[in-house]
């Protein structure tokens, strides 16, 4: 498994795929499989059955997870998309935009 650089709660922008373009708030990320789900971006028709919780059925739209290279991180001074670095300050690591320098 490996580290990935984004976390939940991230506004990320979609750099590759079919919703490319579309910005969003980062929901949940599964490192095993390498994906995120992002708020508002590929979202799919899930047809249901009826149940206790959702008693007329039907069809929902939900988001679905897409890859982790085809986001990017946007940069919170410039509001583009930026590359994430790690580096030590004092004894904790920190995650910062390689486009302006500022800590995440």
């Amino acid at each position: 498994m490996i580290k990935l650089k984004i976390k939940s709660g991230d506004v990320v922008k979609v750099i590759a795929g079919d919703h490319k373009g579309s910005e969003g708030k980062v929901l949940r990320v599964d490192r095993e499989k390498n994906k995120a789900i992002v708020e508002g971006v590929n979202m799919v028709s899930k047809h249901t059955k009826p149940s206790a919780k959702n008693p007329q059925g039907g069809i929902v739209k939900k988001e679905a997870p897409i890859h982790i290279s085809n986001i990017a991180l946007i940069d919170p001074k410039s509001k583009t998309a930026t590359k994430v670095g790690i580096k030590v300050e004092g004894d904790k690591k920190v995650r910062f935009s390689k486009k302006s320098n500022q800590v995440l």
